[in-house]
């Protein structure tokens, strides 16, 4: 009888550990912030568990600096932009990829790899041979315009920065392994093309768009 009851309470206690993890993970939830993209995975066992390869790694280590260049240039509108639509695109930018900055995040922790410092997206010195980047002049003219003169400059200049992050994310999509990093590519060039198109219609009026 000693025997049974100790069997017993073993299995019972496997399957509490199995409802358990079970739970945890139904709790993970995503990290898309809301932002209106698909649900990607972040940190966790799905990235440690899913297969990967060299090319997703690198597009994630790109993709956290150029987006937080994105989130640089979109901060500068508060207070220099005249333009209502202007100042919209800025606050969509950065709801779309800051999330987006925190999930890449996860995948590389998960996976054992660097991490971009924090301050990585300000050097812009050490990402000019990136798609899109800008360079520190371009970032301090930026930074200096107000009014109608920054509207048009930051459109330009984030238009090319968008095209910049298609190419890099339309190369994931052809080369990486990692499922959410291929979905998080498709994501990019879906959003930013269609940000790309507005902007240039806005660039066509000049810029002025209120």
């Amino acid at each position: 009888m000693t025997s049974i009851r100790t069997l017993t309470r073993r299995a019972a206690l496997v399957a509490v550990a199995g409802v358990a993890t079970i739970t945890l993970s139904a709790c993970g939830g995503d990290s898309s912030g809301g932002s209106g993209h698909r649900a990607h995975a972040s940190a966790g066992s799905e990235a440690s568990a899913g297969a990967h390869n060299a090319q997703d790694v690198s597009f994630a280590q790109g993709m956290i600096p150029h987006h937080r260049q994105a989130l640089e240039m979109a901060r500068l509108a508060d207070g220099r932009a005249s333009s209502g639509v202007v100042k919209d695109l800025a606050a969509r930018i950065e709801k779309a990829q800051d999330p987006e900055i925190r999930t890449m995040t996860g995948w590389l922790k998960a996976w054992g790899e660097d991490v971009p410092e924090p301050g990585a997206g300000m050097d812009h010195s050490g990402h000019a041979g990136m798609p899109g980047m800008m360079s520190d002049e371009d970032m301090a003219e930026l930074e200096k315009s107000s009014g109608k003169a920054f509207d048009a400059k930051f459109l330009a200049l984030m238009v090319e920065h968008h095209e910049g992050a298609v190419e890099m994310a339309d190369v994931e999509k052809d080369k990486g392994r990692y499922g959410p990093a291929k979905a998080m590519a498709d994501d990019i060039v879906t959003a930013q093309n269609a940000e790309i198109s507005e902007m240039n219609k806005l660039l066509g009026k000049g810029g002025n768009a209120s």
